[in-house]
């Protein structure tokens, strides 16, 4: 099975950008060290999942920032633009038939990217690995990282770097024996 992986920043208390979907306060950190360390990340992906809230703040930046294939999970919209056909598909699947799906084609290691699409493959409990950029800002208010949840999930704590702008980036892989 494709394995499912996340990589997120988040501000202190644990959002990963405001209401009206704005992140710029993140984007402050991106220095040198974060742009290696997500370009090692995804160095190791094969395809890309995300929910239908990032494809579209996506569609705002100046250039498509990915050379994967994108899969785009959605209930309501049924294509992308014509512009990018032929570099994202979109998906109206559940979490355990997109990995399957993803699987059947090839795929080794997906990235799963968007607040409600990383909480639905949690609540699903397929995420293996996850990687939190915590930046030292407090935001009050907006999309948390994490939802509610049936059961517990464990994660084995891998290692934890910081960085001198005040990043700390956590690895934690999915601890199935517990």
């Amino acid at each position: 099975m494709t394995s499912a992986n996340v990589y997120i920043g988040t501000s202190l208390d644990g959002f990963i950008a405001r209401t009206n979907g704005d992140f710029g306060w993140l984007m402050k950190f991106a220095d040198a060290n974060a742009v290696e360390s997500y370009n090692e990340f995804m160095a190791g992906i094969d395809a890309i999942v995300i929910g239908r809230g990032t494809f579209e703040t996506v569609l705002g930046f100046p250039t498509w920032p990915y050379d994967k294939p994108v899969f785009v999970v959605s209930k309501t919209l049924n294509e992308v633009p014509e512009e990018l056909k032929k570099k994202a598909t979109v998906l109206s699947l559940e979490p355990l038939d997109i990995l399957a799906l993803l699987s059947d084609k090839g795929f080794k290691a997906a990235y799963i990217d968007g607040g409600k699409l990383i909480q639905s493959f949690l609540a699903a409990d397929l995420i293996d690995d996850l990687i939190i950029a915590k930046v030292p800002v407090l935001i009050g208010s907006g999309i948390p990282l994490f939802g509610s949840l049936e059961t517990d999930i464990a994660f084995e704590h891998v290692r934890t770097s910081t960085y001198p702008n005040g990043l700390v980036r956590s690895y934690y892989k999915r601890d199935r024996n517990n």
